[in-house]
């Protein structure tokens, strides 16, 4: 595996490898080409079918695209990876960072002390730390948050945490272990965790690292690597295991010996994911191995995809010609070579009215190149990625706020950012 060449930036001592595909990298270029909420799953496509993009979308509306800067909200972060927001009168930002701490950003203010720390349970560095961060849909009401983190062994860990009654700080004895995922190799952990519009908790894993996939995990359905899980955490206190099963998932019956937490399967190494908060619609960014990053996106309610690796790399034969049968794969609805980047960040669909010109746009980016995309998140046909933005960043997350502010975190600077009008 090689590592990736990086834009020089400030203070990148892991080298953003977190998030990097495998190959060698050109230079990022300076252009980019120009242009329900309670879901039923379905299941997997049939192997007859045809490869296709994703499933059907709303009729578009012609947007016309941004243009953005980016304003800092607070410094001082230790490589922030993650990013989520509490409505209501509280208005926090909560910041995961990778040593292992969730710093509290309150009015542009950055707490001193971290909500939680638990950087003397993880292993971090590389593409391992405290990577994601959802907090339960009822919260504070329902004080739980559940993250993902790579534990002293290296191997993923799905808990829960409890905010103290104390507001300011979260109970680290509070711990409750939802799923423990053993990780054959040190990078593509994946780590995004994230409730569904259905109260469901998604989890992103990647396909257990080296490169290529050499345990053919990408497409396999008796392993939780290279998946997206759903799950069920609404259950009472103290009970074994932590979690059900919904009984809508795809493989819910485990029939010939497929998990049943797996919703979304075929991802290398999915690197953020959001659900459009207007849509329920499910975007991933996935990171491709040495030529292709690909954006992908389940429908509303749509789950037993398959996405292809390491059949495919984006909409393109990973494999030789002669074993890249395309049946019942869904392809990218946008993807970009390594002359643009080389590690796509998964970004959010804006919404709400705090920027009117941003509503309707699903962004993304790259941690190499710093630039900044949009697309139509109404289309189904493949779409180019328009560039609103070269930003000169490591950007690791992309966060949206009850009002509809978008937000990003720069790994290299320990920055939060957020999404303004250019000139803003």
């Amino acid at each position: 595996m090689h590592r990736l060449p990086f834009r020089p930036l400030a203070a990148v001592t892991l080298v953003a490898v977190l998030i990097a595909g495998c190959g060698t990298t050109s230079s990022p270029a300076p252009t980019a080409a120009g242009p329900t909420m309670a879901p039923t799953a379905t299941p997997a496509p049939s192997a007859d079918s045809s490869a296709t993009p994703a499933p059907t979308a709303a009729p578009s509306t012609v947007l016309t695209p941004p243009r953005i800067g980016l304003h800092e909200v607070v410094k001082g972060l230790d490589s922030p990876l993650d990013v989520a927001a509490e409505g209501g009168a509280a208005d926090r930002i909560f910041v995961v960072e990778q040593p292992g701490r969730i710093r509290v950003v309150t009015n542009g203010q950055l707490a001193t002390q971290p909500f939680l720390d638990i950087s003397g349970r993880i292993s971090a560095g590389g593409e391992r730390g405290l990577l994601g961060l959802a907090l339960h849909p009822d919260f504070p009401n329902d004080p739980r948050f559940f993250v993902d983190y790579t534990n002293e062994d290296g191997d993923t860990v799905i808990s829960s945490f409890e905010q103290s009654l104390d507001a300011d700080a979260a109970d680290p004895e509070s711990e409750r272990i939802l799923l423990t995922i053993k990780q054959p190799f040190a990078n593509h952990n994946g780590g995004a965790v994230v409730f569904g519009p259905d109260g469901m908790l998604y989890i992103a894993l990647g396909d257990g690292g080296s490169g290529g996939d050499p345990q053919g995990n990408g497409r396999s359905l008796k392993t939780h690597l290279a998946k997206i899980l759903r799950i069920d955490v609404n259950v009472p206190k103290g009970q074994t295991p932590a979690y059900k099963i919904p009984a809508d998932n795809p493989y819910a019956s485990g029939e010939g010996g497929a998990l049943p937490e797996i919703w979304l399967t075929g991802l290398r190494n999915p690197w953020r994911m959001h659900f459009d908060p207007l849509d329920g619609d499910l975007w991933i960014g996935d990171v491709g191995q040495g030529a292709w990053e690909e954006i992908d996106v389940a429908r509303a309610g749509v789950g037993g995809l398959d996405y292809g690796w390491n059949t495919m790399e984006g909409a393109h034969c990973y494999q030789p010609a002669s074993d890249c049968d395309q049946a019942g794969l869904t392809l990218p609805v946008s993807e970009y070579d390594h002359s643009l980047g080389c590690a796509v960040i998964g970004g959010v669909v804006a919404r709400g009215a705090a920027e009117p010109s941003f509503v309707g746009w699903y962004f993304f980016s790259d941690s190499c190149s710093g630039n900044v995309w949009v697309i139509d998140p109404a289309k189904d046909t493949p779409q180019e990625p328009i560039r609103v933005l070269d930003s000169g960043r490591n950007i690791s997350a992309f966060g949206q706020d009850a009002d509809g502010n978008v937000y990003l975190t720069d790994l290299g600077s320990g920055t939060l950012l957020q999404a303004v009008p250019q000139g803003g």
